[in-house]
C-alpha cells in the first residue's frame, strides 16, 4: 500500500508523509535534519519512515513556522521544555519590535518623498529618525541652552524644556516627518537668533515676580486679540481705518491689567500703552519660532495653536494707525448700492486690463508699496477681492499670507473680480450689514473700488504706464475715500502717509493717490 514499508507496519515514507500533508518533501526533509520531525525507523536502504503521529506533528510545526516562531523555540516546545503560549508571548513581543522597526522604516519613506530629500540628506533623515528619546530631547535642549546663553528668563526657558518632543513609541508618519523637520529647523541660526530675541524681550518685560494667574491672563488677553482681530478681518474692517479705533481701545483696556509689575507700567490707555502693546506684538512676530511650534505640536500629537499671522498683522496695523486714543467711530453713510457696483466694474475692469498687460519678467519689480514687489501687489489685490467674497459667502478667508495667483497672475486676479461681482449680485451683500457697529454692505463695493484703484495707481507706476485710471469713476472713488478714511490718522508705519498736493491738471486716480499719501 502506497505509504507503508514493506513490513506493512504503516510507517510513512517521506513523500506519503509530503502528500498526506501538503507540505513539500524538500521542507520535510529539512525540518526532519533539524529535529523538528525525527524518523521512527528507516530502511534497509536507509530511507526515513514516519510513524502515525508525525502528519499531526508536521501541521504543529508548519503552524508554528507561518507564526514566525523560530526553529530552537519549535523544538522546545515539541520536546515539552516549553508551552506553546510562552514561546508565542515571545515571539509576539519580537513581531511587535519588528512592526516597529517597519513602520519606522515606512515613515522615514514617507517623510523622504514628502520633502524631497536629496540623496546627501538621506544618512541625516535616516539619524534623525532612529533617535531615541533621550537623544531627541538633548537635540532641542542644546538648541535652547546654545539660543538663550546668557540670557537671564528662567521661567521663558523652562516653559521651552517643558514642551520639549515626547514622540510616542509607535509615531504616526505625520509626526516622523514632524520630528524631522524640527531637528532641521532648530539647526538654523535664524532660528536660534529669532529665539534668543523673544528670550531677550522676556527678560526685560517678565515681571520679578508675576503673578499665579499670569499666564492664564495673557492666554485670555491673546484670545481676545485674535478673535477681534478675525471678526474685524471678516467684516472688512481695515486697519487703518476709523472702525478700527473702538477695538483697538477694547483691546488695550483688557491687556492693561497683564502689564502690573512690569518696569515702567501703563496706567490707562494713552500713547504710552499703545507703544508698549505695540512693541509686544511686534517682539512676538516672529514666524521661525511659530514654525517651531507648529512643528513641536504636530510631532507630539498635540493640538495646534492657532496661527496668530492674519490677527497679528491686523492688530499691529491697527495699532500704527491709531497711536493714541481718538474719536468715537462715526461710519459714512451708506452709498447707493447699485452705483457702488457700477465704480467697482469700472474700476476692475481698468485695473485687470494693466495686471493682463504684466509681462512674466515684470513680476519682481519693485513697487511704491514699501517692500511689494510687482507680483506680491498683484497677489494682495487679488486677495482683497476674495476676501471680500469670502464674508458674503459667510466663511471670512484668513490666508492673507498665502499665494493666490498660482502660475497665471491675470487669470487668478481676473477670477477673483468675476469672484466678488457674482458676490455683490447674488449673496445680498450690498443690502446687508456687517460687523459689531452695523457696516452697510454697500460700503464694501465703495472700499473695494478704493483699495483697487490706489493699488491700481501703485502698479501703473511700478510699469511705467498711465496712472489715469477709471477717469469716468475716479472723482467718485475719492470722495468715497475721504468719507471712509477721512478721520483715519496720518502716522508712519500707518496705512496711511500724510496728504500729498496733487498737480492741478491730476486726474481723478492722480488724486486719490496725493489723498493717500502716494
Amino acid at each position: 500500500m502506497d505509504g507503508m514499508n514493506e513490513d506493512g507496519g504503516g510507517l510513512l515514507t517521506i513523500g506519503a508523509l509530503a502528500r498526506r500533508t501538503g507540505v513539500p518533501v524538500k521542507t520535510v526533509r529539512r525540518w526532519s535534519d533539524e529535529g523538528l520531525l525525527p524518523p521512527a525507523a528507516r530502511t534497509p536502504a536507509g530511507y526515513r519512515l514516519y510513524g502515525p503521529e508525525a502528519p499531526a506533528r508536521l501541521e504543529t510545526v508548519r503552524t508554528l513556522r507561518d507564526l514566525g516562531i523560530g526553529v530552537a523555540d519549535i523544538r522546545a516546545v515539541l520536546r515539552s521544555e516549553r508551552t506553546v503560549a510562552d514561546a508565542a508571548g515571545c515571539w509576539a513581543d519580537a513581531l511587535d519590535a519588528q512592526i516597529r522597526t517597519l513602520r519606522l522604516r515606512r515613515a522615514v519613506l514617507r517623510a523622504v518623498a514628502a520633502r524631497g530629500t536629496a540623496a546627501e540628506e538621506l544618512p541625516d533623515v535616516h539619524r534623525l529618525a532612529r533617535l531615541t528619546a533621550a537623544e531627541r530631547r538633548r537635540v532641542i535642549e542644546e538648541f535652547i541652552a546654545d539660543a538663550l546663553d546668557g540670557v537671564a528668563a528662567p521661567a521663558y526657558r523652562a516653559g521651552l524644556l517643558a514642551a520639549a518632543p515626547d514622540l510616542p513609541e509607535d509615531p504616526a508618519p505625520d509626526q516622523l516627518a514632524a520630528w524631522i523637520d524640527l531637528a532641521d529647523h532648530v539647526q538654523r541660526p535664524e532660528v536660534r537668533a529669532a529665539l534668543r530675541r523673544l528670550a531677550e524681550y522676556s527678560a526685560r518685560t517678565t515681571p520679578a515676580e508675576p503673578s499665579a494667574t499670569a499666564a492664564e491672563d495673557a492666554a485670555r488677553v491673546a484670545g481676545l486679540m485674535r478673535e477681534r482681530a478675525e471678526t474685524a478681518l471678516a467684516a472688512g474692517v481695515a486697519a487703518g481705518s476709523p472702525a478700527a479705533e473702538p477695538i483697538v481701545a477694547e483691546l488695550v483696556a483688557a491687556w492693561l491689567p497683564t502689564q502690573a509689575g512690569t518696569a515702567d507700567p501703563p496706567q490707562r490707555d494713552d500713547a504710552h500703552a499703545r507703544a508698549r502693546l505695540l512693541e509686544q506684538l511686534e517682539a512676538a512676530a516672529e514666524p521661525h519660532i511659530e514654525r517651531y511650534w507648529q512643528l513641536m505640536c504636530t510631532a507630539t500629537g498635540r493640538p495646534q495653536p492657532p496661527s496668530w499671522s492674519a490677527a497679528g498683522t491686523w492688530t499691529a496695523g491697527a495699532l500704527r494707525a491709531h497711536p493714541e486714543p481718538g474719536p468715537s467711530l462715526i461710519l459714512p453713510p451708506a452709498p447707493d448700492a447699485q452705483r457702488a457696483l457700477y465704480v467697482y466694474e469700472r474700476v476692475a475692469a481698468h485695473v485687470a486690463a494693466l495686471v493682463d498687460a504684466v509681462p512674466g519678467e515684470a513680476l519682481e519689480r519693485p513697487t511704491p508699496c514699501d517692500d511689494w514687489t510687482v507680483r506680491q501687489l498683484i497677489d494682495h489685490m487679488t486677495w482683497e477681492n476674495l476676501m471680500i467674497t469670502s464674508i458674503a459667502r459667510d466663511a471670512p478667508r484668513t490666508d492673507p499670507d498665502a499665494d493666490h495667483l498660482g502660475d497665471d497672475h491675470a487669470a487668478a486676479f481676473r477670477a477673483s473680480v468675476d469672484a466678488l461681482l457674482a458676490a455683490f449680485t447674488g449673496t445680498g451683500l450690498l443690502e446687508r450689514t456687517y460687523g459689531p457697529y452695523g457696516a452697510p454692505g454697500a460700503l464694501f463695493a465703495q472700499q473695494a473700488a478704493v483699495e483697487l484703484l490706489a493699488h491700481g495707481w501703485d502698479l501703473a507706476r511700478a510699469l511705467g504706464a498711465s496712472t489715469d485710471l477709471a477717469p469716468e469713476v475716479a472723482d467718485e472713488v475719492l470722495e468715497a475715500a475721504r468719507g471712509i478714511y477721512g478721520a483715519a490718522p496720518r502716522t508712519e508705519g500707518g496705512s496711511f502717509a500724510p496728504e500729498r498736493t496733487a498737480p492741478a491738471a491730476a486726474g481723478g486716480a492722480d488724486r486719490l493717490a496725493a489723498y493717500l499719501g502716494r
